[in-house]
């Protein structure tokens, strides 16, 4: 039997790599090799996988990394906005999710409360990361400055490389705190 999670994942590498519309029953049974009475097992239907999916985005994809960085509360703001942006620039498929999930929020009201959700918390945390920071930008527009540019780095077609994107977040963070934090 696949569990809730294997649904999920399924759900989350459809929408990655196809969009939303392919994140069908037919197509999540297809990719599973299972029969719809597994779905509706774990499921209430198409919009109770939606809210499913939507959560399973914003834990491992938000709340992982923050928790994640956060097992090391005595660590540095710098250190920890260092932690924080090596998890995220180490992942390889993350980007092709996060447009994915973009490109749902602007036709789906559900799909854009979590979006939003998500965007609160993210920056909400560079924030708290910024303001403990020497830096000489002013602490909350050093934080939005630094997460848009991770989503527009996405955005861009071809999108910029981990490994350049990275570049830029360091060369930003020694522009701002006059330190280098990104090796």
């Amino acid at each position: 039997m696949v569990t809730r999670t294997e649904w999920l994942e399924a759900g989350l590498e459809l929408l990655a790599d196809e969009g939303a519309p392919a994140v069908t029953i037919e197509r999540l049974t297809g990719k599973l090799g299972v029969t719809k009475g597994s779905y509706y097992h774990h499921f209430k239907g198409a919009a109770g996988f939606r809210t499913a999916l939507l959560e399973s985005f914003e834990a491992q994809f938000t709340t992982r990394l923050i928790d994640t960085v956060e097992r090391e509360p005595d660590a540095e703001p710098a250190a920890k906005l260092q932690r924080l942006l090596q998890l995220v620039l180490s992942d390889p498929d993350s980007a092709q999710l996060e447009i994915a999930v973009r490109a749902w929020a602007l036709q789906d009201a559900e799909v854009r409360a979590a979006q939003e959700r998500v965007d609160r918390a993210r920056t909400a945390y560079l924030r708290e990361l910024c303001r403990g920071m020497k830096a000489d930008a002013d602490p909350d527009r050093f934080a939005q400055l630094l997460y848009l540019i991770l989503i527009g780095a996405e955005q861009v077609l071809p999108s910029v490389p981990k490994s350049d994107l990275r570049e830029i977040y360091a060369m930003t963070l020694r522009l701002a705190t006059g330190e280098t934090l990104i090796d």
